[in-house]
C-alpha cells in the first residue's frame, strides 16, 4: 500500500500547491468567482465535466449498477442530459447575462426584490451539496486509512476550503482540470476494462446475471421520471452550474465546451453503471451496494493503480465539494448579506471585495465540515435541497427565460407557493417520496402564471436592461442593483 499512499499523498500536495497558485492570479471579484470569463473550450468542458461528476455519480454511480445492472446509469445519465439541455439552449444566454448568481438573474429579469428569498432557497442547496459530498471524504479515507469519520471528513474538508479559499474559482479550475483527468485514467481507462476482465467479460456477466440487469429501464420508469424531475431541471438552474457557465470566455465556448461535457457524462454514467453489474458478478453478497466501488478498488487492482484510481474517486468528490463551497458561498455573500445589510459596494472597490468573498468562503467551509460532523442521513438532506430547488425555483427561472409575460410577483408567488407545497407534501408523504417534487412543480408553475397574468406586465425599462443584457451589449455591472430597482 506505500506506493498507493505516495500517489494519494502527491496529489492531495498538488491540490494545495494549485490553490497557492491561484491566489495570485485571483486578483478581482470577477477573477476570485468567475475566473475572470475567461476559460476556453478545453478547460471550460473538463472543469464542468469535474463539478457535475462527483462522489454520488461515482460511488453512487457504481452502487446502482451493483444493484440494478446497466439500468443503474439513469442517475448519472439524467445529470448529463440535464448539462446537455443547459449548454444547448440556455447557457449561451447565461453567459452575456455577466452575472454572478441565479438571484441576480430574477433581479434583472424581473425588476423585483426577490433576491434575499431566491438566495435563501439556493443557499440551502449549494450548503447540503457541499455537506453531502464532504461527507463522502469519510468513505474514500476509511479505505485509505482506516481513519474515523469525523478525522476524514476534517481532513478532506479542510484540503477544499483551503484551496478554494485561496485563489476562489481559479484555484477550482484548476484542481478541477486536474481531477478531471485523474477521473478519465482512473474510472474510464483502468477500472473499467479491468473489472469487465475481471468479471470474465460481457458474456460471463450475462450468464450470471438475471436478465434484467441488463434492461435498460430495469429501474423503473417512475424512479427515471424522477430523476429527470430531479437531477436534469435541476443542472439548468444550480447556482454551482451557472457559477461555471459564467467563466465561459464566450457564449459560444458555454454552448460547445458544456455539450462537451455533457456527452462525458452519459459516458461516464454508462461506464459506472458497467462497473456495478461487474463487481456484482464479483461479490454478489456485499451488504451494502455502495461498498461496490471500494471493495472492487481494493480487491482486484494492481498496487499504484489502486491509488490512482482512489485518487480517482477522491477528485470526484472534491471537485463537487469545491463547486459547491464557493458557489454557497457566493450565495451568502452576495445575495443575502449583502441585500440584508443593506450595503452595496462598488466598482473600485474590488480588491475589498476578493477579501470578502474569501472570507466567506472559510466561514462557509468551516459550516459545511461541522455540518457533515453532525449529520446522519446524507440522502434525506440532499433530497431535501433538491425538492426546494427544483420546486421553488425551476419555474421562475426557466420562465423569466423563456416568457416575457412572467412579472415580478409571478416570481416572487411561485418561489413561496413551491417552496412551501414541497416542504409540506415532505412532512405529509415522507421526505423520499416523488410526490413533493411532482406537486410542488405544478404549484410553482400554477402560482406563476396565474399570479403573472393577474399583475402588470413588467416594465418595459426593465425589460429593456434586460434584452441588451441577454444580446451581451451591456458592460458587467458589480453585484449592484440594475437602475430600475434604485
Amino acid at each position: 500500500m506505500a506506493v498507493d499512499y505516495t500517489v494519494i499523498v502527491v496529489y492531495l500536495a498538488g491540490m494545495l500547491a494549485m490553490g497557492w497558485w491561484g491566489m495570485r492570479r485571483a486578483k478581482s471579484k470577477s477573477e476570485f468567482l468567475v475566473a475572470g470569463r475567461r476559460l476556453g473550450p478545453a478547460m471550460y468542458s473538463g472543469t464542468m465535466a469535474a463539478i457535475v461528476l462527483g462522489g454520488a455519480s461515482t460511488i453512487g454511480g457504481v452502487g446502482l449498477g451493483y444493484k440494478y445492472g446497466l439500468s443503474g446509469a439513469w442517475m448519472v445519465f439524467t445529470i448529463g442530459l440535464g448539462l446537455l439541455a443547459l449548454s444547448v439552449f440556455f447557457s449561451a444566454r447565461i453567459a452575456r447575462l455577466k452575472v454572478y448568481t441565479v438571484s441576480e438573474m430574477l433581479d434583472l429579469r424581473y425588476g423585483g426584490r426577490a433576491g434575499v428569498i431566491s438566495g435563501v432557497v439556493m443557499w440551502a442547496y449549494t450548503l447540503m451539496l457541499a455537506v453531502t459530498s464532504t461527507i463522502a471524504y469519510a468513505t474514500i479515507f476509511d479505505v485509505l486509512f482506516d481513519l474515523n469519520r469525523t478525522v476524514a471528513i476534517i481532513l478532506g474538508g479542510s484540503i477544499v476550503v483551503a484551496y478554494s479559499t485561496l485563489g476562489g474559482m481559479w484555484s477550482i479550475t484548476l484542481t478541477d482540470m486536474v481531477q478531471f483527468v485523474v477521473k478519465t485514467i482512473g474510472v474510464l481507462l483502468l477500472l473499467l476494462p479491468i473489472a469487465v476482465v475481471k468479471a470474465g467479460g460481457f458474456s460471463e456477466m450475462k450468464a450470471k446475471l438475471p436478465t434484467s440487469y441488463f434492461d435498460p429501464l430495469g429501474i423503473g420508469g417512475e424512479t427515471i421520471f424522477t430523476y429527470v424531475l430531479i437531477y436534469t431541471f435541476g443542472m439548468l438552474i444550480g447556482q454551482d452550474i451557472w457559477q461555471r457557465v459564467f467563466t465561459a470566455r464566450s457564449d459560444r465556448v458555454a454552448r460547445h465546451g458544456g455539450t462537451v461535457a455533457g456527452t462525458y457524462c452519459l459516458v461516464y454514467a454508462l461506464a459506472g453503471a458497467v462497473i456495478g453489474t461487474a463487481a456484482k458478478v464479483l461479490y454478489p453478497n456485499l451488504g451494502s451496494a455502495d461498498d461496490a466501488f471500494a471493495t472492487i478498488v481494493k480487491d482486484e487492482l494492481p498496487v499504484g493503480v489502486r491509488g490512482l484510481v482512489l485518487a480517482a474517486a477522491l477528485a470526484a468528490v472534491m471537485s463537487t465539494s469545491s463547486g459547491a463551497l464557493i458557489a454557497c458561498a457566493t450565495v451568502a455573500n452576495n445575495d443575502i448579506w449583502s441585500r440584508l445589510r443593506g450595503a452595496v459596494r462598488r466598482a473600485d472597490e474590488e480588491h475589498d471585495e476578493v477579501k470578502g468573498n474569501r472570507a466567506f468562503i472559510l466561514v462557509m467551509g468551516v459550516a459545511v465540515i461541522a455540518t457533515a460532523i453532525a449529520l446522519n442521513d446524507v440522502v434525506e438532506a440532499l433530497t431535501v435541497a433538491y425538492n426546494l430547488l427544483v420546486g421553488g425555483l425551476l419555474v421562475p427561472i426557466l420562465g423569466g427565460l423563456l416568457w416575457k409575460r412572467g412579472t415580478a410577483p409571478g416570481a416572487l408567488a411561485s418561489v413561496i407557493v413551491g417552496g412551501l407545497a414541497v416542504i409540506g407534501l415532505m412532512a405529509g408523504y415522507g421526505i423520499l417520496a416523488n410526490e413533493p417534487v411532482y406537486y410542488g412543480l405544478l404549484s410553482s408553475l400554477v402560482a406563476y402564471v396565474a399570479v403573472s397574468l393577474a399583475t402588470r406586465p413588467t416594465d418595459e425599462a426593465v425589460l429593456t436592461v434586460w434584452r441588451e443584457r441577454l444580446a451581451g451589449r451591456s458592460p458587467e455591472l458589480a453585484s449592484e442593483p440594475v437602475p430600475a430597482h434604485q
